[in-house]
């Protein structure tokens, strides 16, 4: 695997009123994979994030981008943002111009590009996340949805190295979960790193490469999805149950429905390949 390109480094944080974000946090990202951020509410998933993208300063630890410590500085952190992009949980937190270009060119004219470059960014961002019609929209009258999209198209404008996304499935309805998860699916391909926070364990497990497992303000534990969704010890830990697809898959395997072997990574996969192993005569209930 390459070498990382954002780490944590026994990160702790103490907020102003003396509670614990972090407590020996540790977790290391690679480029071009999809990690999910897995925890309850309260397990520090956006307390992590926030320092990744240095809104967050740790009161103990260190962060590495490449393998050089975090700067700073303002210039130091203009730079971080422009390579690590954060879209908050709630978009009405992050959209504040009036006019959906506006908001989606505002980082890029922060970098002093010229004109036609900024044009050019925006037009792209908005194509990729679906809304190449909306550049004059108030943003305002945009659905919930919509203003998720704008959030993202302003930090992919950015053209970022890594994109950082706070529980960006909430509030979507199914359709665009799948919109959403396919857009990631090709921004990883092209090699960005993606991690998103969840607390949706189904969701991590059907999607992501990886997984990082938060618990109490620590990252408990780390690894490639199939194998971390089946240590139940450690989901336990995070107040997480095994993927439906997987608990689903060991019960039928017991029974012997299906062969041993690797789980499909969801319930519709799951159900494909029963379709398929009775369609072959293996299954002939």
């Amino acid at each position: 695997m390459n070498s990382p390109i954002l780490e944590l480094q026994a990160v702790a944080h103490v907020y102003p009123d003396g509670s614990k974000g972090l407590h020996d946090c540790s977790l290391t990202l690679h480029r071009g994979r999809r990690y999910a951020l897995l925890g309850a509410n309260g397990a520090g998933k956006t307390t992590v994030l926030q320092h990744l993208n240095g809104l967050l300063r740790p009161t103990a630890g260190q962060l590495r981008i490449d393998g050089q410590p975090f700067d700073y500085s303002r210039s130091g952190l203009t730079a971080l943002r422009s390579r690590v992009g954060l879209v908050f949980q709630n978009p009405d937190r992050q959209l504040f111009s009036a006019l959906v270009e506006e908001d989606v060119s505002f980082g890029p004219l922060n970098l002093g590009l010229d004109a036609d470059e900024v044009r050019a960014r925006v037009s792209a961002a908005l194509d990729a996340v679906g809304l190449s019609g909306h550049a004059r929209r108030a943003v305002h009258q945009l659905s919930f949805g919509q203003k998720k999209r704008v959030c993202i198209a302003g930090v992919l404008a950015m053209q970022p190295d890594v994109l950082l996304l706070d529980e960006p499935m909430a509030g979507l309805d199914a359709p665009m979960q799948t919109e959403l998860a396919a857009l990631l699916d090709q921004l990883a391909a092209r090699g960005v790193t993606v991690l998103l926070s969840t607390h949706d364990i189904d969701f991590a497990f059907r999607w992501a490469d990886d997984i990082h497992v938060m618990a109490g303000g620590r990252c408990i534990a780390s690894g490639p999805a199939p194998t971390l969704c089946a240590q139940a010890d450690v989901l336990h830990a995070a107040g997480q149950r095994p993927p439906a697809a997987l608990a689903l898959h060991a019960e039928l395997v017991d029974l012997g429905v299906l062969p041993a072997g690797p789980a499909p990574r969801s319930v519709d996969a799951l159900l494909d390949t029963l379709r398929t192993q009775k369609h072959s005569g293996v299954i002939t209930a």
